[in-house]
């Protein structure tokens, strides 16, 4: 036993240089991934205010990757390379096992993840994915929380706003309103737009650059249509799309009454219905 011992002594003194190599090799993989991880917290919470929780996940996962590196390093400098194989390949194949069984799942994270580097919308902000609009309430690492216009709550998966095209109407602040006219066919069309390009230009909510324009939209059976468009401010505290749109139709209708216009809803076609007589004549 004694001889054993000794034996077991000796062995551990001529391993402890690899030792003392191992530990150190996983304090520093240990201490880098600390550096690695504050960086990045600190990158991505500059660049994306809000962003805590991707952050932070961020961080946990760089901290683990390098923990786990320094692991395996310090096995393989102690001479436990099979060891270290083994645990390598263990974990491979329980990160697939994993992927399969959750791999909605981690879709969803990884696509948060990459969103919380390359995001193309914020807090507040009204957005439109899949058919789904509504204003950014709060965005998380799996789903993204959004408000629609009638009060509902929707919890869109991150994969589906990663993977869909996204439509961001406020991503500076410049959002277009339209609404249309109708106006008798003997109305005069051109007096008309700019009677209605003026009331948009002098509305006080309307912006001036860029400039509201009136086009006619088309020729229905009954009316001309006309169509008006202007632009707002969404990044100003005042009234949204749908008060402004309404405050400036009022104002249209008002002055296209004044000015003699027939809307849409009492024209009749410019073609005049004259009595027509028809002879017959019969032959013998």
């Amino acid at each position: 036993m004694k001889e054993t011992f000794e034996r077991q002594i000796q062995q551990i003194v001529n391993l402890l240089p690899q030792i003392i190599t191992a530990i150190v090799a996983l304090i520093v993989l240990v201490v880098i991934g600390r550096f690695v991880s504050k960086g990045i917290d600190r990158l991505v919470g500059r660049k994306r205010r809000g962003a805590t929780k991707q952050s932070r996940f961020l961080k946990r996962i760089i901290r683990w990757g390098f923990n786990l590196l320094g692991i395996i390093i310090a096995l393989d400098l102690v001479g436990l390379t099979k060891v270290a194989s083994s645990f390598m390949a263990a974990g491979g194949v329980v990160a697939i096992v994993l992927g399969f069984a959750f791999r909605e799942i981690g879709e969803n994270l990884l696509a948060g993840l990459f969103m919380s580097f390359n995001r193309s919308f914020n807090i507040g902000d009204l957005i439109e994915s899949n058919g789904i609009r509504g204003v950014v309430q709060r965005i998380e690492i799996r789903d993204v929380h959004i408000r629609t216009a009638d009060g509902c709550d929707i919890f869109i998966p991150s994969a589906t706003i990663y993977k869909n095209p996204l439509h961001n109407f406020t991503c500076d602040g410049l959002r277009r309103g339209s609404f249309k006219v109708g106006i008798d066919y003997g109305d005069d069309s051109v007096k008309a737009q700019e009677l209605l390009l003026k009331v948009v230009l002098s509305h006080e909510d309307a912006l001036k650059e860029p400039a509201g324009s009136t086009q006619i939209a088309g020729f229905t059976p009954n009316y001309v249509e006309l169509e008006v468009f202007f632009w707002i401010n969404t990044f100003s505290k005042g009234p949204g799309l749908a008060k402004v749109r309404s405050r400036i139709m009022n104002e249209a209708k008002k002055s296209l009454a004044e000015n003699g216009f027939t809307f849409s809803s009492n024209v009749t076609t410019a073609v005049e219905m004259l009595p027509l007589d028809v002879k017959l004549n019969k032959e013998k």
